[in-house]
């Protein structure tokens, strides 16, 4: 099967950056990587790509990881960028091109404006519920805090080294001849180290999977866990207990805006660590390789849930034994995406809905199924996407329940190492969805589910014609 082309890396204004702070001048960096200076001065302006002897040899000059040139972080500033422009405040809106220009060379100031867009959204919704004969009497957070723990895990590519070092340590210490820590082994962890009782029982139709009382030290787990549940949040209890130090110090780096936010951020990197625990990076990266990454395999290995598996794949990016970087996120029927995390450059916009297009979608057509998709970008971009649903809940005929459907996926260059690609043709481009980022932002002008004019183009409004395509624009040359 051929291969996708490699994409070719563009230094451009980070490396001129690098080499500013660095206090160093064209003619010094240039003799430092044993090139030319006019060769160096088109790298800067994006006039030539990044070979890999160069990228190397930048990275170890520089002292940086050579991922630091990934175009990941620009993408995903530009659709924030694109998505902060398309709101009716702005009064305009910017081209694909012209918003990856301005996160490419300028990211300070595409930054600032997303970042002034999302103060103006939180004041706008302040003010409408103010507005409100039930407005609440308590005074409103600036930001909504998880909105923003999600922009924080975000930033990180959903990889904190920190956390899969210390736990990998702690499994290979505290279960040294097992794959992984046990529900039981976690639990006599807590009883012989923290003097923790742990007790498997709950008030009827309690919501409560896990509470902790610090003051008599016990811990209530529910009755209704599995094995692999109950396994999970002892180990999630053990990083609140054992590694405080190591999550304050990234809890400080989110620098958040309310303690609510902060809070989150902490339950977020202790679960994290939990994943990691149950699922240590050396072993569980090696068992993916080998599985083809056949989630349900994996499941069954690492005794966990599907959505644990997903979301414990789409943080494999540690340097020098990466896995597929993949995207993960979990929506409800409603469209409503209360996960998202992402090794890659993909991100759909949070503003006005994701595309009805996504297979993620379609999963709850068919559930328990398993469905794939190869889905292609307005910009070219395809990704292999897989699909399921997952149910949440106790026991019991009255217990509450939700059903969620969770993707993961990866840009179509990785697929080939998956199980779920068997026999798609995946370099047909007839085969592949065309999917956006969102009505809000999607420029396509021939799909039939659209919920909104496209962004840009004239509205063609004609009485004397009726096409099956809603908020038809008016030509312009372009598809």
């Amino acid at each position: 099967m051929a291969r996708p082309p490699v994409r070719k890396i563009y230094a451009h204004a980070k490396l001129r950056r690098l080499r500013t702070e660095r206090g160093m001048n064209q003619v010094e960096l240039a003799r430092s990587l044993g090139i030319s200076t006019s060769y160096l001065n088109q790298i800067e302006h994006s006039q030539r790509p990044l070979t890999l002897p160069v990228l190397l040899r930048i990275a170890e000059v520089l002292g940086v990881d050579a991922a630091y040139f990934s175009e990941a972080t620009e993408e995903r500033l530009a659709t924030d960028l694109r998505a902060a422009l398309a709101d009716e405040a702005s009064g305009t809106a910017a081209s694909a091109e012209t918003a990856t220009e301005v996160a490419r060379d300028h990211p300070e100031v595409a930054r600032a404006l997303v970042a002034l867009h999302h103060r103006y959204r939180d004041a706008a919704e302040q003010v409408a519920a103010l507005a409100s004969a039930e407005a609440p009497a308590v005074p409103f957070l600036p930001a909504e805090p998880h909105d923003e723990v999600r922009d924080f895990f975000y930033t990180h590519h959903n990889h904190f080294e920190p956390l899969d070092t210390a736990a990998e340590r702690a499994a290979e210490e505290w279960d040294g001849d097992l794959i992984r820590p046990t529900a039981e082994s976690l639990w006599r962890r807590l009883t012989d180290h923290h003097g923790v009782t742990v007790v498997q029982a709950a008030p009827d139709r309690s919501a409560d999977a896990r509470r902790f009382d610090a003051q008599r030290r016990v811990l209530l787990l529910s009755p209704w866990l599995t094995e692999g549940q109950r396994a999970f949040q002892l180990a999630t209890r053990l990083a609140l207990l054992e590694y405080e130090t190591l999550l304050d110090g990234l809890v400080d780096t989110a620098d958040s805006s309310s303690p609510q936010a902060a809070g989150l951020v902490r339950i977020g990197l202790a679960n994290y660590f939990a994943g990691a625990l149950l699922m240590p990076y050396t072993a569980f990266q090696a068992a993916a390789e080998e599985l083809h990454y056949d989630v349900e395999l994996l499941q069954a290995r690492f005794d966990v849930g599907f959505e644990t598996v997903c979301h414990r794949l789409s943080t494999l990016q540690r340097p020098g034994n990466r896995g597929v970087p993949f995207s993960f996120l979990r929506v409800d029927r409603a469209g409503n995406v209360s996960k998202r995390q992402s090794a890659t450059d993909f991100h759909f916009s949070r503003l006005g809905g994701t595309c009805p297009l996504w297979t993620v979608y379609s999963a709850f057509s068919s559930p328990g199924r398993i469905l794939t998709q190869v889905a292609e970008m307005p910009d070219g971009k395809r990704y292999f996407w897989v699909a399921r649903t997952v149910t949440r809940g106790g026991a019991g005929h009255r217990a509450p329940r939700a059903e969620f459907a969770v993707a993961l996926g990866c840009e179509l260059r990785h697929a080939h190492r998956l199980v779920y690609a068997e026999g798609i043709a995946l370099d047909s481009r007839e085969a592949a969805t065309p999917i956006g980022l969102g009505c809000r932002l999607c420029e396509r002008r021939d799909c039939a589910q659209r919920a909104r004019p496209p962004a840009g183009g004239r509205l063609a409004v004609d009485p004397d014609r009726r096409t099956h395509i809603p908020y038809p624009v008016e030509s312009t040359g372009r598809t």
